[in-house]
């Protein structure tokens, strides 16, 4: 079967902050994927643009290194790739700020040009105007911005009034780079491709929806940012909050941009807010002490930060729907850091059997659960209840129907910078957030933060190293039911919970 790629324009690329880690670990990289699969065309050109004072040569350097431990050796490839990159110091401390990006875009005045914003979102709006005002957008410009948008829904909208002021929303392109992961895009293709489970996707048949995504690292040489954000801002309000939308939307009419974002904007204005008096235990907030990760001792969160600070590092909250499809069934949704494993999930927890025929003796029959893992090994696993092989009468057990992507389709799995940084030079904004969405986000996320600081109760301590604090267990547990991580993803002989 012959794939049929979109191809793309020549285009100029501008990266702000190109000297930072996002653009070292993910963006060149991701770039120089895409050139190597031959999706890029010879014509296109990376600039980078940052305060600090170097040549276009010192940071192709800098791009080699990048390429080298995040991709691999690829001598020929990347000599043709670093060809394309450029430098421009940007620095409005001195009078010729600007001069030499001006200079760079001036030689291809007509082309696409997408300006990418890897800095502080307090810089957006400035630099957004700087750009108009040295007369840099024209009708085939593009901003990238990344998260994240704000601090609270007021700053967020103070964040997006500037930048709108210059750019049509239509050209804006907010960036969350999990809706760039393949297995987020086969979340719909499943839902939406095949009669099996959209029949099923109701409160009718579903008992109730996890979305989980944490990690096992600390804060590592992004304290001083985590501090300002905590896991509320930085991952719930934008990753797992899109991840709830995808699971719980309607069908759109098509999958166009609009289409797919309006019904994920009903979701999130469907959300039920939490109400106060609940908040001490419908929401868990903790923050990691010492302990043993990997195998080995790990400082706390505070060590690692340097003083004192009440920031959340995992928050567990219970969130609920109030729509027609989705009454009644709670999504618990989890994340933080220094837990046992990485790992991002959603797990679609079926309604058990209504009656069983078979005998006690032949084992608990468990609901069927389907589990779309996004993170590592991307895949799905749809859990169903069999018989065990063998003579001696009918024995039920709990087995899944298992899709390794990396197995099913023997290919190499591209990061999802590699395909949002393409559909943002092929203008196609699917996989990216609408001003009302960010809004709504923020929205339901103010109330719960508000809370917080009335009621100033620092965050529940949990061991590095373990899944969080015992509050989180029992959030779910209230409601008779429990979290899945006991469920190793490679391990076919174990029992879902």
């Amino acid at each position: 079967m012959t794939v049929r790629i979109i191809p793309v324009e020549p285009f100029d690329l501008v990266v702000f902050g190109a000297t930072g880690d996002l653009s070292r670990r993910k963006l060149l990289p991701a770039l120089f994927q895409r050139d190597l699969a031959g999706q890029i065309p010879a014509e296109a050109r990376v600039i980078g643009a940052a305060r600090t004072a170097q040549s276009s040569e010192e940071f192709r350097a800098t791009a080699r290194e990048a390429i080298a431990c995040e991709v691999g050796e690829h001598e020929e490839a990347a000599t043709r790739f670093l060809k394309r990159l450029h430098y421009a110091t940007v620095d409005d401390s001195r009078a010729d700020a600007f001069e030499a990006l001006v200079s760079l875009l001036a030689a291809e005045p007509d082309r696409i040009r997408v300006f990418y914003l890897a800095t502080a979102p307090e810089l957006f709006g400035p630099l957004c105007a700087r750009l108009r005002e040295l007369g840099l957008v024209h009708e085939r410009s593009r901003v990238v911005l990344e998260k994240p948008l704000g601090k609270d829904l007021a700053s967020s909208c103070a964040v997006n009034d500037a930048v709108g002021e210059v750019f049509p929303e239509h050209c804006i392109y907010r960036i969350d780079h999990y809706l760039g992961k393949e297995t987020v895009q086969n979340l719909m293709a499943l839902r939406f491709a095949n009669a099996l489970f959209e029949p099923l996707w109701n409160a009718a048949h579903v008992d109730h929806v996890q979305i989980t995504a944490v990690e096992s690292l600390g804060v590592e040489g992004r304290a001083g940012y985590y501090d300002t954000a905590g896991a509320m801002r930085d991952m719930v309000q934008n990753h797992i909050l899109q991840l709830l939308c995808l699971v719980a939307m309607e069908p759109p009419s098509e999958l166009g941009a609009d289409a797919v974002r309006d019904e994920k904007l009903k979701v999130l204005k469907a959300l039920r807010p939490v109400a106060r008096p609940a908040i001490s235990h419908s929401v868990v907030r903790g923050q990691y002490r010492a302990g043993v990760a990997g195998g080995k001792a790990v400082p706390g969160y505070t060590d690692e930060l340097g003083r004192t600070s009440s920031t959340e590092t995992f928050v567990a909250l219970r969130a609920d729907i109030a729509n027609w499809r989705w009454s009644g069934v709670p999504f618990y949704l989890r994340t933080g850091k220094r837990l046992p494993v990485r790992m991002s999930e959603i797990v679609v927890s079926f309604r058990p059997i209504p009656h069983s025929v078979f005998e006690d003796r032949a084992g608990i029959i468990r609901p069927n659960h389907l589990v779309i893992r996004l993170q590592p090994d991307e895949g799905v696993k749809l859990w169903l209840m069999i018989k065990d092989p063998g003579p001696g009468g009918m024995r039920l057990k709990q087995v899944p129907l298992d899709m390794s992507f990396a197995e099913a389709f023997g290919v190499r799995h591209p990061d999802a910078y590699e395909r949002l940084l393409l559909d943002v030079v092929r203008g196609d904004q699917t996989l990216f957030m609408r001003r009302d969405e960010v809004e709504a986000a923020w929205a339901w996320i103010d109330p719960v933060m508000e809370a917080w600081r009335e009621l100033d109760e620092p965050p529940k301590p949990y061991p590095a190293g373990t899944w969080g604090p015992t509050a989180a267990i029992a959030l779910i547990e209230r409601d008779g039911r429990t979290w899945h991580e006991d469920m190793a993803w490679t391990r076919h002989d174990t029992d879902m919970a």
